[in-house]
């Protein structure tokens, strides 16, 4: 945990992963990573909202995350990436990684969150930490275990290993389709998961759930920066499924909606921005309110 940490506070929403430096072309970085984009999507979203999270001392998350309750691991590093997209898709390269993230370093009073996103972004939530949250409303986010990478840093897929462990636990599961290196890989998902959520860029989201399957259009947008889209489109369908008492097709319009007009901004904080305006404008619509 941060050093002399004060008692937790108890949490509506709780995000579980590294929080990242994400390189810019120009020399500097910005802060990134799924617990980072889905726990301020969360907090936007009026939850009371924690992080469970591994860096070094010099990036002090919780100060500049005062939105959020995160109880920060201290690592000799912290997690680094570098994203260039192009017409062909991402190519990623990982410079350096935080540590592990296993059982203990929840504080006791998160493991009754209501709700809950795994969101591992390089294999650093111990895929075990799924049984810690027997009465919560779990997503997993399993990018992280679907990443592996070279000598060089340079990021490419490989087998999601706890799959079989992991996927019956979860209430929902997003996947990108950046993730799956086939039709097989879904194909085997679906059947261990009870909802599966795939995300497709510009063409929104398929949901599954048993044999049923609902393809929803997301709102036409000028992309600017699509980072983040799928932890902002994760945390915000978790928040509406839950909102909604487990109204998996509505949380899927919601979360599109969400999500699209995020990745119009560059960067994590402008994106918030306009998250909170969108909750602002849905809030005071006639017949609005969460």
């Amino acid at each position: 945990m941060s050093q002399d940490a004060p008692p937790t506070p108890p949490v509506d929403f709780l995000a579980v992963g590294h929080i990242c430096r994400d390189l810019l072309p120009d020399g500097g970085w910005v802060a990134g990573g799924a617990a980072a984009y889905g726990g301020l999507t969360a907090a936007s979203l009026g939850c009371r909202t924690g992080v469970v999270t591994s860096a070094a001392a010099a990036d002090a998350w919780p100060a500049a995350f005062p939105e959020l309750a995160i109880a920060q691991v201290i690592a000799p590093a912290t997690t680094t990436f570098e994203n260039v997209y192009s017409p062909g898709g991402r190519v990623q390269t990982l410079h350096a990684v935080a540590g592990p993230i296993r059982a203990e370093h929840v504080p006791p009073n998160w493991a009754r969150a209501r709700m809950v996103l795994l969101g591992p972004i390089a294999g650093e939530v111990d895929p075990a930490l799924i049984h810690l949250f027997s009465d919560s409303l779990v997503g997993v986010a399993p990018q992280g275990w679907l990443r592996g990478w070279d000598e060089r840093g340079r990021v490419s897929p490989i087998a999601w290993e706890s799959a079989a462990a992991v996927l019956p636990l979860a209430a929902v599961t997003f996947l990108s389709e950046e993730d799956l290196t086939g039709t097989a890989d879904l194909a085997a998902y679906r059947r261990l998961a009870g909802i599966l959520v795939l995300t497709q860029g510009a063409r929104g989201c398929t949901v599954f759930c048993r044999d049923e399957a609902r393809t929803f259009p997301s709102p036409a947008v000028d992309v600017v920066d699509p980072t983040g889209a799928g932890d902002i489109f994760a945390a915000a369908y978790l928040a509406r499924f839950h909102q909604t008492d487990g109204n998996l097709w509505a949380a899927a319009e919601f979360a599109n909606h969400i999500a699209a007009h995020a990745i119009v901004a560059q960067g994590l904080w402008p994106k918030m921005q306009i998250i909170r305006q969108l909750v602002d404008e849905l809030t005071h619509a006639p017949g609005g309110g969460r």
